[in-house]
């Protein structure tokens, strides 16, 4: 590995994090530069690199950051090992997302109607194939606590109802909106172009379900406060779903509230 030493700007584009993580990083103590400039400005050496890899690794698999300081600082810690756990449970992981995604597929076959005449029906056991009974019995309450059954009804119908095109269109769509508002987080949740954005978002969330002021402001909170939702949302970036529930009530009450 090099020898030169990166800013913080240049670290965050190599790395592909915000500027704001790798100032929040050093503030808790978790990754500290290793020197700096004498007008105090960070720099960046090869240890930095190989420690904010070994945090943005136990990130992908959801440690909170005080349990990846308390592993790194462990007196004797073998980043050699580390990278052989890393592999071990990514590949775990990988392999249950393959499972999803066959589920998925699985799934569109059965709710699309120019199919289902030719494809045998899914048992239940299918249709949560990759999916642990503790994780099925967790989103089953979840969705039973945000939404009105009408609700989940209406969702169930209109999925039912789209093509397979479709439907990975409307998956496309989700994800390109998250990285959109993720993008914008640097804005006040009331600047023109997050609810422009926040207006896509809601369009898109129009897919499933009509919203209203009341329900989309639910929807927000349901995103900061249920720790499924706030994960998923967390990996586009630190703080997106608190970003998003302020965004969201402010377009309810400023838009769908008029």
């Amino acid at each position: 590995m090099s020898k030169r030493t990166y800013t913080v700007q240049q670290l965050a584009r190599l790395a592909g994090v915000s500027v704001r993580t790798l100032h929040h990083y050093d503030h808790v103590g978790l990754l500290k530069p290793s020197a700096r400039t004498a007008a105090g400005y960070r720099q960046y050496g090869e240890t930095d690199l190989l420690r904010l890899q070994q945090i943005l690794f136990f990130r992908e698999l959801d440690f909170p950051l005080t349990d990846i300081q308390a592993i790194l600082d462990q007196p004797g810690f073998d980043q050699v090992k580390a990278l052989h756990d890393h592999r071990r449970l990514l590949q775990q992981e990988a392999d249950r997302l393959g499972r999803l995604l066959n589920t998925i597929e699985k799934t569109i076959s059965r709710l699309t109607e120019d199919n289902m005449s030719m494809t045998p029906s899914m048992t239940d056991e299918e249709l949560y194939e990759g999916f642990t009974p503790e994780q099925i019995e967790r989103y089953t309450r979840e969705v039973n606590e945000l939404y009105e059954p009408k609700i989940v009804a209406e969702s169930n119908r209109r999925v039912r109802n789209m093509s397979k095109a479709q439907w990975q269109a409307v998956k496309a769509e989700g994800g390109a909106v998250a990285q959109q508002l993720a993008d914008l987080m640097d804005k006040s949740p009331s600047d023109a172009a997050v609810q422009a954005a926040i207006a896509r978002h809601y369009a898109w969330v129009d897919n499933f379900w009509h919203p209203t002021a009341e329900s989309y402001r639910g929807l927000g909170q349901g995103y900061a406060e249920h720790p499924e939702f706030r994960a998923f949302y967390e990996k586009y970036r630190p703080g997106l779903a608190d970003f998003l529930c302020a965004a969201m009530s402010y377009y309810a009450d400023h838009t769908l509230g008029v």
